[in-house]
């Protein structure tokens, strides 16, 4: 019996047709439709696919990549007070990490001392608490800040945190014009998805403002604002909602940097992006090579950007989160090592690899462990940094490329329609968008028509006891006897006129809190009391509700 093998792509069609498709839902993670086959016809012209290191960037940032130089390996740190985040960062460097990347506390992400009444039971619980410079300095004891490269996460008050930074650092001699890493101070993505705010959101887009205007001229070697979709697509979005808002959270940065006076070309090229790698594969890639793309072309033909350094997207990435199970725990290595792969074949400049047991406690020493050691072995062992954006060229790939960055030039027209994107925030046009997509994923899971593996398939089988990391209780009363003695013994005149020069600053748009905002850190005024002065002239913020 002879069988015949299709030569045309009609011929193959009809015998596809004869095989019936297995019982699954062949969507993305997205729900985005993916064809059972993507051909030649699929891929775009040569010059739109471009190659590393030249415009549009969709191969990458940098004509060597990994063969130049590998991705900066962060691992995410931050517990209880100062000192103890401190010997995790230094347990990292000497684990072979090449940054570090901080997360602070619930109350410091909020902009509350911990000594307020709000703070009770969350200090140095999901981070380390940094309530005051002093806090800063422990925190980076015995750490060269003019040779480490150093990541804060942290939004709503995050001028106040880079203050404290430079404070810190000019106590160990370090100038800011030295200085090496990134802030994150994405406030419109808090409103969007993180929900951390301290302020109404004209006036701490007028903060971000002045930080990136300050950076831009003193810190010549910081990222003034990384642009997060990692919270975005954490809140539930989809790829292209992440792409889109995270890119449009950008490009309003840079309207209002550039309506400052501020030329494009003397900011733009500090500006960092941080994405999330979730566990769709092709459809991450794509999502980043669309992103570089986007960013170029919008930087160079909208904004006018004459240097190729303004055009680059580098982005930091880390594994999602959200897809991590507190069934079957062990399961989340696998999950991470897919994903931390997706961000180094999408081209990332640094990577952060989540721990296995992070869906149940912050993470113990061995799972932070093999999370580096995850990245190790993709750097070393697989293969993949041999050669430059190895899937450039796939059918597939290049046709999702093309696919995820029409979705988002799509969002960018309807949010210009609604007055641009800080108006689409006030009017929860993203906010909406995302929670209808984070429904409709959670309803095929319940569902069971999208598979989580160890929870809603494959579910059999003990998960046994795992060794969780415990912050110690005691902790939080260190924290806080710890700043109400820096109150205590602070010059309380110099304190009063510090936050009194902020009030006065804060209510003429025309002038810089930056530097205010040193002088108090150099007089020990805490995070909380800022904040307070600052909300006497701002007010606060109340969201209202989306369902």
């Amino acid at each position: 019996m002879s069988t015949t093998v299709p030569t045309t792509h009609d011929e193959w069609l009809t015998a596809y047709g004869l095989t019936p498709e297995r019982d699954a839902t062949f969507t993305t993670l997205s729900g985005e439709a993916v064809r059972p086959l993507y051909t030649a016809a699929d891929l775009p012209d040569e010059e739109r696919i471009g190659l590393p290191g030249q415009y549009p960037y969709t191969r990458g940032v940098y004509p060597s990549m990994y063969r130049g130089r590998l991705w900066t390996m962060r691992q995410f740190a931050g517990f209880g007070t100062a000192e103890e985040t401190n010997a995790r960062f230094r347990y990292l460097l000497d684990h072979g990490q090449t940054g570090l990347s901080t997360a602070f506390d619930m109350p410091s992400l909020m902009g509350h001392d911990s000594d307020s009444p709000l703070s009770l039971g969350e200090v140095g619980r999901e981070g380390v608490a940094i309530d005051t410079v002093d806090d800063m300095e422990t925190l980076f004891s015995g750490i060269d800040l003019g040779q480490v490269s150093v990541s804060m996460t942290i939004n709503a008050p995050a001028a106040i945190m880079l203050a404290f930074y430079v404070v810190a650092a000019e106590r160990q001699g370090v100038s800011p014009d030295r200085l090496n890493g990134t802030i994150q101070a994405d406030i419109l993505k808090e409103y969007i998805a993180q929900k951390e705010w301290c302020f109404p959101i004209d006036d701490a887009m007028r903060l971000l403002g002045d930080m990136i205007e300050y950076s831009t001229h003193e810190m010549p070697r910081f990222n003034s604002v990384s642009i997060s979709g990692y919270h975005i697509r954490e809140a539930g979005s989809t790829a292209a909602q992440e792409l889109a808002f995270t890119l449009k959270n950008g490009l309003t940065y840079v309207e209002q940097a550039v309506a400052r006076g501020l030329d494009a070309d003397t900011f733009a090229p500090r500006l960092s992006f941080f994405f999330n790698a979730q566990i769709d594969f092709f459809e991450e890639i794509a999502k980043y090579r669309a992103a570089r793309r986007i960013w170029a072309r919008e930087l160079r033909d909208t904004f006018g950007a004459k240097d190729p350094k303004s055009w680059l997207m580098r982005f930091h990435t880390q594994t999602a989160g959200v897809s991590l199970t507190a069934q079957q725990p062990l399961n989340n290595i696998v999950r991470t090592a897919i994903e931390a792969l997706a961000g180094v074949l999408g081209g990332t400049q640094s990577l952060h690899t989540n721990s296995y047991d992070e869906a149940l406690a912050l993470p113990t020493e061995d799972a932070v462990r093999i999370a580096l050691r995850t990245q190790q072995i993709i750097a070393h062992e697989t293969g993949v940094t041999n050669t430059i954006d190895p899937l450039g060229g796939s059918y597939a790939v290049e046709a999702m490329t093309d696919a995820i960055e029409a979705q988002a030039y799509a969002y960018f027209a309807k949010i210009d329609a609604l007055g641009g994107m800080v108006q689409a925030v006030k009017l929860n046009y993203p906010q909406r968008e995302i929670a209808d997509a984070s429904y409709e994923l959670q309803t095929e899971i319940d569902a069971g028509r999208r598979v989580v593996v160890g929870v809603n398939r494959y579910t059999e089988g003990d998960d046994g006891q795992l060794p969780i990391s415990k912050v110690d209780p005691t902790l939080e009363g260190k924290q806080i006897e710890r700043v109400r003695a820096i109150k205590a013994a602070r010059d309380p005149a110099r304190v009063e006129a510090c936050l009194a020069v902020l009030r006065e600053t804060a209510a003429d748009p025309a002038r810089n809190l930056m530097a205010p905002l040193l002088d108090a850190a150099r007089a020990q005024v805490s995070e909380g009391e800022i904040v307070h002065a600052l909300q006497d002239v701002w007010g606060s913020f109340t969201e209202s509700p989306v369902f």
